[in-house]
């Protein structure tokens, strides 16, 4: 009973560990937004300041900010609807408070206008809650005068942030490449263990590895954030167009490189299953694992040196027309496991380049 205590704690502490780790490298790929966001509200005020002569521009650096997020996607036509929905909600409030006061039912009234005003426009749920939200703050807080001054703020906060949002750094579009690279060593190092924990029959080891396995949604997921903010950063930033054919490259890395982690749970999973019941796998499999992990190894290098893993490919084929060869699996546990290396070869030839029927045409039938 005290070993599974042990062992459910172990198991929490790493999931824990891997938790934080991901939490710290999200707001790491974030400090530029981040950045980008404190700067651009601070020339949103100052234009206000200096250049319209507002004492307050509560609405420049607001706006600003709200436009921006933290997210690339879509982001020109979010600065563009939102800056239309804060400029929307200060006017509604400011008219509708300057001829009836303030009170509690002209905040509710107040918020009924520019939410069903938003709505009319067939905005999104972020414009017709920023609407509200901006309404709110006009109708309990700020000065009764200066409606004009205010919706001006919102737009210069709007357009700072249009600006800004075209400025882009070079690492969203190296960022899906190296995400890629580092999930291609993980599935190598899963493949180098399993074979490990098959070949000395270790329990203790398969399970530990199972358990890594199954962590590798966290960086799947990653990898196709990364992807997806690549992709919207090519879209909307004309400093960056040149570059989309490399993002788009390795945008479809993404959905081979989830089957081949799939597959690689799978055959994890059995050999946990052969340890348990002290099955030995057949000594060619276990070759052939290995082999895979080299290979898997050269892909991620190439990946990393921002070349196509292409010349990995006659690798895989000689690996694939190996497993057409190997000894005729005796038990199920061995039948599963050359059936997923067989996968994964066809996963890792399309992650090279392939079509997926040139990689399934590859790998020959078992005799």
């Amino acid at each position: 009973m005290l070993t599974d205590l042990t062992t459910l704690g172990d198991r929490a502490w790493e999931r824990g560990r891997l938790s934080a780790a991901a939490r710290v490298r999200r707001l790491h790929s974030k400090l530029w937004m981040i950045g980008q966001c404190a700067v651009a509200a601070a020339v949103a005020w100052e234009i206000s300041v200096r250049l319209l002569h507002h004492s307050q521009p509560l609405f420049a650096p607001l706006a600003a900010v709200i436009c921006l997020g933290t997210s690339y996607g879509q982001r020109i036509r979010r600065v563009a609807e939102l800056t239309v929905g804060v400029a929307m909600g200060i006017g509604i409030a400011d008219v509708f408070v300057d001829f009836t006061g303030r009170g509690v039912w002209q905040i509710a009234v107040v918020i009924i206008v520019a939410m069903s005003a938003a709505i009319l426009l067939d905005a999104g749920v972020l414009l017709v809650g920023q609407a509200a939200g901006q309404a709110i703050v006009v109708a309990t807080i700020l000065p009764l005068n200066g409606s004009l001054a205010r919706i001006v703020d919102a737009l210069v906060g709007g357009g700072v942030a249009l600006i800004a949002a075209t400025i882009v750094p070079g690492a969203p579009l190296r960022r899906p490449r190296e995400q890629a690279a580092k999930v291609v060593g993980e599935l190598s190092r899963l493949m180098l263990l399993a074979r490990q924990s098959a070949l000395e029959i270790d329990e203790e080891m398969a399970i530990k590895t199972l358990d890594r396995a199954r962590e590798t949604e966290l960086l799947l997921n990653d990898l196709r954030s990364a992807a997806a903010e690549g992709m919207a950063v090519v879209r909307t930033s004309p400093f960056r167009r040149h570059t989309r054919h490399k993002v788009r490259t390795i945008n479809d890395v993404v959905k081979p490189l989830d089957r081949a982690i799939r597959n690689t749970r799978v055959l994890v999973r059995r050999v946990e299953v052969s340890t348990r019941r002290n099955e030995r796998l057949p000594q060619d499999y276990l070759a052939v694992l290995d082999s895979l992990a080299e290979a898997t190894e050269h892909i991620g290098a190439e990946l990393a040196a921002n070349k196509a893993p292409d010349g990995v490919q006659p690798e895989l084929v000689a690996i694939g027309e190996t497993t057409a060869h190997v000894l005729a699996p005796e038990t199920l546990t061995a039948a599963v496991v050359l059936g997923q290396l067989r996968s994964i070869v066809v996963d890792l030839l399309q992650l090279s380049g392939m079509s997926h029927d040139e990689a399934i045409s590859t790998v020959p039938e078992r005799p």
